[in-house]
């Protein structure tokens, strides 16, 4: 057998991850990527500008992940989006919390990162206590609540739950073709939905829509292909290298805050060591700085008051418990699950969609009722 050297493939993985999220952290900051703001665009303004970004960044990263697939790089089943299993309640209760946070959190997880690259104070405390929440919904207090309740509700689906796998075992057609047809066709709906516009052919969303779906189908790539081994050494089995999940991993914003706090509080340990989640995290808020240092845009800001302060927080909390429960936030379930085409993702997003719209009409009741 050939000699794996599974550091010296760990530190590729980590180092690729890390400048992709970097890019990421850069686009965003520069284009104002947020899924939370094209939601609040819609529902305030009937602006759709901002999600045309997002809807073609989903367009890109689902053709780049089925193009993998048909090549026979990448098998959706080896994400933690595609198991069998269907969870189907912890995607819809999860996604409403996150979506509801992400508006009373002024942001999802990538857009918190995002925004403390640009000197957000109060994004670093959102940060901190989505990280402490989402360890708890993990590992510890919540997690004993949703493992007991609303994880326990699902259907099994032997063949996998994304479409391919779903449509391969029913007609037998190759789920490699299927994903290239099914990839390709949602796609194009999706891209050609966004280009329809002028505004969907402006510059910053296509270099938001083209840049952030390619860096997500990237660390795909970098995840599931360069970080690929057939047989660690070490355990004589598959291995997906320097992933917390040991499984195939794309771009998502609320475990990974998780694994970080972890990593930095108990950085003596030896068993902490960096994963792709966490260079991510360090990435996507690196990539913002030197964009906001760069171009004069990084500006300090804090609480503006006691009410401020607790809308982020509680905001946080059900961003770092819902984000878990749904196995996904905007980005992990929005963008990297939605482009295996599983079942749980398109739940998910939906349910992360109505959350937020409902966040949004109870601010604007609030507000109407203290006028």
């Amino acid at each position: 057998m050939q000699d794996v050297d599974i550091h010296a493939i760990a530190t590729r993985v980590l180092w690729a991850a890390f400048a992709l999220s970097m890019a990421f952290g850069a686009i965003s900051q520069r284009t104002q990527f947020c899924t939370m703001g094209a939601v609040a665009d819609i529902v305030t303004m009937g602006d759709w500008t901002r999600m045309r970004m997002w809807v073609l960044a989903m367009a890109v990263a689902m053709l780049g992940f089925n193009a993998m697939v048909a090549l026979g790089w990448l098998d959706a089943g080896d994400s933690i989006y595609a198991s069998p299993r269907l969870r189907w309640l912890s995607a819809l209760l999860g996604g409403l919390l996150f979506g509801f946070g992400m508006v009373l959190g002024s942001g999802c997880g990538s857009k918190t990162l995002v925004r403390v690259g640009g000197g957000s104070l109060k994004s670093l405390v959102v940060f901190v206590v989505m990280g402490l929440a989402a360890f708890a919904t993990l590992k510890g207090i919540t997690a004993v609540a949703r493992v007991a309740t609303v994880d326990a509700v699902a259907v099994n689906v032997p063949a996998g739950q994304d479409l391919p796998s779903l449509l391969s075992a029913a007609t037998g057609v190759a789920k490699e073709t299927l994903a290239l047809v099914l990839g390709g066709a949602f796609a194009t709906a999706m891209a050609l939905w966004v280009l329809m516009r002028p505004e969907g052919r402006s510059a910053d969303v296509l270099l938001a829509g083209l840049g952030v779906g390619a860096v997500v189908a990237g660390v795909w790539w970098v995840s599931g292909r360069l970080g690929h081994v057939a047989e660690d050494p070490n355990t004589l089995q598959e291995a997906f290298v320097a992933t917390n999940s040991q499984r195939m991993e794309s771009l998502t914003f609320v475990a990974p805050l998780a694994y970080t706090l972890d990593w930095l509080m108990f950085y003596s340990d030896r068993s902490k060591v960096l994963t792709l989640g966490i260079v991510s995290t360090f990435g996507v808020v690196a990539g913002s700085a030197l964009y906001a240092l760069a171009t004069r845009a990084f500006r300090w800001e804090g609480f503006r008051g006691a009410e401020d302060t607790a809308n982020h927080l509680v905001g946080a909390v059900l961003m770092g418990v819902g984000g878990v429960t749904a196995l996904g936030c905007t980005i992990g379930q929005g963008l990297s699950g939605l482009s295996t085409l599983a079942i749980g993702s398109f739940i998910a997003l939906a349910s992360i969609i109505a959350g937020a719209v409902a966040a949004l009409r109870y601010q604007a009741w609030r507000v109407q009722r203290g006028q």
